[in-house]
């Protein structure tokens, strides 16, 4: 039995053409990037670009003091999907022990003593250099221009400085600065400006400039990298020795050093891909939570098509379960570290863990067992109930809506996204995160702060993403290609942290065996689980937790709640916030399509 796509409204059309598409969540950098693309740039020249114009309009959802990790596919090699890996590691100086000596149990959740090495640059620019065609002045222009001559403030901004106005005042004067203009927050249509960032993305741009006169382009970005790092290392390491108030309510000094940024260079990988109803997934390694997508896809691999609607009772249960137990696996195997990955994504494993599934929902965690592996189980917290903000809303945690974050500056969820296409056939699907206005003190002479990445490494022994000096944190960033025919046929994803995989799998679900379009299928009521650990402070889980958005509809609802799913409802236009790009090898015809919801994602194309 098989389901297929509804005949009904969507927020707006899917967008075809042949030329190029762009999508992301801010339409600032569609529209940078379509303009790159219109100007004569590939892909990579536009993503670049709009990757820069988003760290600048979407400050509250990452930074360049944050990650960023990518998959790709070029005209030249079509069939091969390449990571780009910009997810710093762990400084030095990050030991179990040094946080513990500081009365830690937990990585906290903002201040600087989370920070992993900022990435995001450094991977955007070695894209840039290896795959672009542009000249990094032209591509930094755009972000240049919104830094120093202002753009539109978002309300989202606006609700996200207002929250954590009182640590910005009492605790991080530097950001206050910053961010709270005459004293306050930024009232929602003023304009925002960053001239200090605006100033060193120039010097970057003359440096790059300077040098590719006598060495050419390659050695001109390549000079601007290393004067990124070391700008960015020196300036961060004398102001953060300072201590500062941290989201665990007490003050702590940096980690990061000068050396740390200096040493570190973004770099790229093979994907983990599995096979889902003749279509390759790709994701990043284990490093990442992605291949936990791949393992929800081999479980669901096993199901007639009418078990995998996620609009039914029925879908919507057997997909939150596979979710469960792929999501246990990402917990007690994922890190950067040796990871038993063909083993977890083989059939007979995948055959295994489908047979855990039953007609009831899950409140266990429940890893599988591998051989000669120990699972790692860690402490599982129950959920906190959402605080409310000064003004009496809640922080929506539950929702993962904007702004997911509280007073002391935690943050769970919020990231950004972008996809691009072109004429040749190249695709790029990027997820730049962290670095948020609201993780850590802004650094007075970059313009920025540094992000909190570690807050998704563990203190406690035995797991494979512990807090080790050197080493990966396991980010939740997933951005994720799909081919058919050894062609790339989409490049797709979402931010929402923990809910990144799980919103992707419904629009994968939807499009591959219910022939949704693209628009459909990010339209779609979505959900996800919460009946798993959280990868962002205070690491809390809520067991059998089902968030639903509302116009799944009252009858699949209580049909979950009878199953045993402790359901919150998150309202009709809550949950997921993709974009995708398309393109159909046979003709060339392309197509992009981006999340409605929060009135700010956009598509673009011709």
């Amino acid at each position: 039995m098989t389901y297929t796509a509804p005949e009904s409204f969507t927020t707006r059309p899917t967008l075809y053409g042949s030329f190029g598409m762009s999508a992301s969540t801010h339409w600032l950098a569609t529209a940078c990037a379509q303009s790159v693309l219109e100007r004569g740039g590939n892909a990579f020249d536009a993503a670049v670009a709009a990757g820069f114009v988003l760290h600048v309009v979407e400050p509250h959802l990452n930074g360049p003091g944050g990650d960023m990790t990518a998959l790709f596919a070029t005209a030249e090699r079509p069939g091969e999907p390449v990571v780009l890996m910009g997810q710093g590691p762990a400084p030095a100086a990050a030991t179990v022990e040094h946080y513990r000596a500081e009365g830690l149990d937990l990585v906290p959740g903002a201040g600087a003593l989370a920070a992993a090495v900022p990435g995001a640059v450094d991977a955007w620019l070695l894209l840039l250099r290896d795959h672009g065609s542009w000249d990094l002045a032209d591509v930094l222009a755009y972000a240049i221009d919104q830094a120093r001559d202002g753009h539109r403030i978002l309300p989202r901004v606006c609700d996200t400085i207002a929250t954590v106005a009182d640590l910005f005042t009492d605790h991080w004067p530097s950001s206050a600065r910053q961010w709270l203009p005459e004293g306050k927050p930024p009232a929602e249509g003023s304009m925002l400006y960053n001239p200090t960032y605006a100033q060193l993305l120039g010097s970057l741009a003359r440096t790059a400039t300077t040098t590719a006169a006598d060495g050419g382009r390659a050695a001109g970005i390549d000079a601007a990298r290393g004067l990124w790092a070391h700008t960015v290392g020196t300036e961060a390491e004398a102001f953060l020795a300072t201590p500062h108030r941290h989201s665990s309510g007490t003050d702590h000094a940096a980690v990061m050093t000068a050396a740390d940024v200096d040493g570190f260079r973004a770099g790229y990988e093979p994907a983990a891909t599995v096979v889902f109803r003749g279509h390759t997934i790709a994701k990043t390694g284990p490093w990442g939570q992605g291949p936990a997508l791949l393992l929800a896809l081999a479980i669901l691999e096993g199901y007639d098509d009418d078990y995998l609607d996620p609009s039914t009772e029925l879908g919507a249960h057997t997909i939150l379960e596979a979710l469960k137990l792929a999501m246990a696996d990402r917990e007690a195997y994922f890190g950067d570290t040796d990871v038993p990955l063909e083993y977890l994504l083989g059939a007979d494993y995948a055959a295994e863990r489908r047979g855990l599934i039953t007609e009831r929902a899950s409140h266990d965690f429940r890893p599988g067992t591998v051989p000669g592996h120990t699972p790692f189980r860690p402490d599982l917290r129950t959920e906190e109930p959402s605080p409310a903000r000064a003004d009496g809303a809640k922080t929506g945690f539950a929702g993962v809506g904007e702004p997911t974050v509280r007073p002391s500056g935690e943050t769970r969820g919020d990231t950004c996204h972008l996809d691009v296409v072109d004429r040749w056939g190249n695709m790029v699907s990027a997820t730049p995160s962290g670095g948020w206005l609201q993780s850590s003190p802004n650094v007075p002479a970059l313009g920025f702060c540094l992000g909190t990445r570690l807050q998704m490494t563990w203190l406690q022994a035995g797991s494979p993403s512990t807090l080790s000096p050197g080493k990966r944190p396991r980010t939740t960033l997933t951005p994720t290609l799909v081919f058919k025919g050894g062609q790339p046929v989409a490049a797709v994803g979402s931010p929402g942290g923990d809910q990144q995989d799980q919103w992707q799998l419904l629009y994968l679900l939807r499009t591959i065996v219910g022939g949704y379009t693209p628009q459909q299928a990010i339209d779609a009521p979505a959900l996800h689980t919460t009946s798993i650990p959280g990868s962002f402070w205070p690491r809390t889980w809520a067991p059998g937790g089902a968030v639903v958005e509302d116009r799944l509809g009252e009858a699949v609802i209580a049909g979950l709640e009878a199953r045993g799913h402790v359901v919150t409802r998150a309202g009709d236009w809550a949950l997921g916030r993709l974009s995708v790009v398309v393109r159909d090898p046979a003709t060339g015809q392309l197509a992009a399509a981006a999340n409605p919801r929060g009135a700010q994602g956009y598509a673009a194309g011709r």
